[in-house]
């Protein structure tokens, strides 16, 4: 679709596509939509939550959230729950402590300098006169270096301990962030979430995005998107994330783009990711901020102790990986979206982006797979399939 038609249809009715597929275009007053996140409430409803703007990196990009109801066939307007007017507000990602508070976590960035990022904290509430209400207080930065990122949800160790995932966007004195020096860490808060520290995970260069699961016997996994665009990444926890292991590839491909995972019911292992790398697509682009078009006469950082990033391979098609022995191999691909993918330019209103990618997935009580991607940079689309869904076509063995 043109973006204008994309447009359109940013109604957020649900609309039925197939048998067992429902399919809608979240409303937002932005041109640029963009890393949904879907966090389930206690009375059924759907929270998704997104950044929106002009252009990735510019300051006007701040959070946005919509509620869809229970049993609902619309989700409500869209509402900006982020308001710094000089920072490019990104990755948000919603946590509901133990005591029930909901929390927004996303980060905070001067233009496309990730490196010195800062992570900001803040509560959500939904109006207890319209649950579609959302609103969030102005919140507080982490006490956390610069240059930390974040895009996957928080766990709870056993001891009562928040672990937020986290990489760093490692500063180079006098050159530009171009992520070849990005590292995979943990921030860990023992006071719920009033101080935190930092946990680095050793030889994870290239490693971010890190996205735990738990695992029987108190063990995690989590994985991870890769700078270099070459696989997925796993790393394992044998003590509730006090200590990981050295990040191994595993056999799903990854193009420098967005994952997300998480434990089903019956125990499998769910990933949502593009399962496509650098081997499979020759398009490039110079790195994720070049179209901004600010004066910066910086270098790169030159990638020596580090590695060589790879931006642009094709953010298409969206499928579901599943693993059945705790993520070391994904043998089966179910198919959720198909198109080229082109991300050689972030621009939302001209056509030539058609990525579908940095997708989210949810599983329901209910066997019920809630998924919301980026649609063309344009919108956010979500997914809605009916129990059974992993047995329907589209699913292959790789």
């Amino acid at each position: 679709m043109h973006p204008d038609e994309i447009a359109r249809n940013m109604s957020g009715v649900l609309h039925v596509v197939s048998p067992g597929r429902e399919e809608a275009l979240l409303p937002s007053p932005m041109v640029q939509n963009h890393a949904a996140f879907l966090h389930l409430a206690d009375d059924g409803a759907l929270v998704c939550a997104w950044f929106g703007g002009t252009l990735e990196g510019k300051s006007d990009i701040s959070i946005f959230a919509s509620v869809l109801a229970r049993g609902a066939t619309a989700w409500g307007p869209a509402q900006r729950l982020s308001f710094d007017p000089l920072h490019s507000e990104q990755n948000p990602v919603l946590f509901a402590a133990p005591d029930g508070t909901l929390w927004l976590f996303h980060t905070s960035q001067p233009s496309g300098n990730q490196d010195e990022c800062r992570i900001r904290m803040a509560e959500v509430r939904r109006d207890a006169a319209d649950p579609l209400v959302l609103s969030a207080e102005a919140g507080r930065y982490l006490d956390l270096p610069r240059g930390c990122f974040v895009r996957a949800p928080l766990l709870v160790r056993d001891d009562g301990a928040w672990l937020l995932p986290i990489f760093r966007c490692v500063q180079r004195p006098g050159q530009k962030w171009n992520g070849s020096h990005d590292t995979a860490a943990v921030g860990v808060s023992e006071d719920s979430g009033k101080t935190w520290r930092l946990e680095d995970l050793g030889q994870s260069t290239g490693c971010v995005h890190m996205a735990p699961v738990r695992l029987d016997g108190g063990r995690l996994a989590a994985f991870f998107r890769r700078r270099q665009a070459d696989f997925v990444y796993r790393t394992e926890s044998g003590d509730a994330g006090r200590s990981w292991s050295v990040p191994q590839a595993t056999d799903v491909p990854n193009n420098n783009s967005s994952i997300a995972t998480t434990r089903l019911r019956d125990g499998r292992i769910a990933m949502i990711c593009n399962p496509v790398n650098a081997a499979l697509s020759p398009d490039r682009r110079a790195s994720l901020y070049d179209e901004l078009g600010e004066d910066d006469s910086r270098p790169d950082a030159d990638p020596t102790g580090g590695c060589v990033p790879i931006w642009g391979v094709p953010r298409a098609p969206v499928s579901i990986c599943l693993s059945q022995d705790g993520g070391k191999t994904f043998p089966v691909r179910v198919l959720i979206e198909d198109g080229p993918g082109t991300c050689l330019s972030n621009d939302s209103t001209d056509g030539r982006n058609k990525e579908m990618s940095y997708p989210w997935l949810l599983e329901g009580p209910d066997g019920t797979m809630h998924i919301a991607c980026t649609y063309h940079r344009r919108a956010i689309k979500y997914v809605r399939l009916a129990p059974g869904w992993d047995s329907a076509a589209g699913r292959s063995e790789e």
